[in-house]
Order: structure tokens, then sequence, then C-alpha cells
């Protein structure tokens, strides 16, 4: 078998340490014993981009921005669906995340990180949705591990956080938030996992419809 070698590691704000891992071609992202990421397995990030770019796709100058880059499926989902005067945000509270995908793994992000609709917003995607108006907003929250600040799966699973959230989105904005759980994570090309989405309106109330 061939062994995993360590290419880095990486401090997590509020504790806990990330290691860059590579076996063979393949990569993985760990957190203590929990592998958070593996370059085998891109369906649920893969179906995340898709969903949303299903509704928001078409619109003139879409606003997306992604909580998390991580190794990129979603970042590239998207650019690979959305317009080209689409701009494509991905918050990253990690900055050596962003150096590991234009180092060891520069082949796997391909040119998604030099494509001119990515923006690179270095910090908590809670300052970035606060920064203005985006079509969509997608984040992976079921498995926030304890390391993780924690912002981000209040906003999405709190009413309150949705009401707040929802000043920040433009009229028929949506968030789309995957539900990761370890045993149900596929490999690209498999079948769409079912992820919840919430349509926000304008205003300090947002209407929540739960669905595929």
């Amino acid at each position: 078998m061939v062994p995993r070698v360590l290419l880095g590691t990486a401090q997590v704000p509020g504790g806990g340490e990330l290691r860059l891992l590579q076996r063979g071609a393949e990569f993985s992202i760990m957190l203590g014993a929990n592998e958070l990421m593996n370059s085998r397995l891109s369906g649920s990030e893969e179906a995340l981009a898709e969903q949303a770019c299903d509704r928001i796709g078409a619109r003139p100058g879409a606003r997306m921005l992604i909580g998390g880059l991580g190794m990129g499926f979603t970042l590239r989902a998207a650019l690979a669906r959305l317009g080209a005067d689409a701009e494509v945000a991905v918050a990253e509270i990690v900055p050596a995340v962003v150096e590991w995908a234009r180092g060891p793994m520069a082949a796997l992000h391909g040119d998604s990180l030099t494509d001119p609709r990515t923006r690179i917003f270095a910090g908590d995607v809670a300052a970035a949705i606060a920064e203005g108006q985006w079509d969509a907003i997608l984040l992976e929250v079921e498995m926030v591990p304890t390391g993780f600040p924690a912002p981000v799966t209040i906003g999405c699973t709190a009413r309150r956080g949705w009401r707040v959230r929802a000043r920040r989105c433009g009229r028929g904005a949506c968030w789309r938030c995957g539900r990761l759980r370890r045993a149900s994570r596929l490999p690209s090309g498999s079948t769409r996992p079912a992820l919840r989405s919430t349509r926000l309106s304008r205003g300090p109330r947002a209407r929540a419809a739960h669905g595929t």
C-alpha cells in the first residue's frame, strides 16, 4: 500500500490543526482523526453548486458566495455553469488552504483560482456575507468540526440568523446548505444528494422553503 505523505499543517482559528496528506494522486485534508475532504469524493460539493446554478445561472451578473475553498470542487462546478459576467467569491478562513490550492494541489484546482470571475475573501464567511448583496450563498454546514467557528451554522439553522442574513441578500436570493454526513459522501458523478435550500427575500424576514 502506498503510504500517506504529510505535505503541510495549518492552525484553525479557535483551535485544532489541519493536515494536508497525499497518497499517490489522492489528497485528503484531516482535522484530528476526521477526514474533512478527499480528492476522490466530490459529489456533494459539486451538487451544491449545480443546484444553486439551476436557480441563478441565467441572471446577468450573478454573484455567488461559497463558504470555504476546500479542494475547489464547488468553485469549479459553479464556474462551469455561470456566465462570463458572474462573480464567485470564496471565503476561506485558513490561509494555508489557499496556499495548498496554489501549491501541491494546483493541478487539482486547474485554472479556477486565476479565472477572472473568482475572488478569494480571506476571512470568516460571516464577514463576507455582510459585505454586500449576493444571489446565492453556498455553505456546507452539517459536519462543522469543533475547531471551526460556529456563526455559519447558526446563520443557516436559526430563524433569527435567516432574518439577519436576509438583509444582505437581494430579492430572490437563496441559501443552499449541503448536508454533509461522512457515511453518505459521494464520489464525483454520483446521484445528487439531498441538499437544504432556503429562498430569501429582501427585508427583516426570510421565507424558508426546504427541498432539493
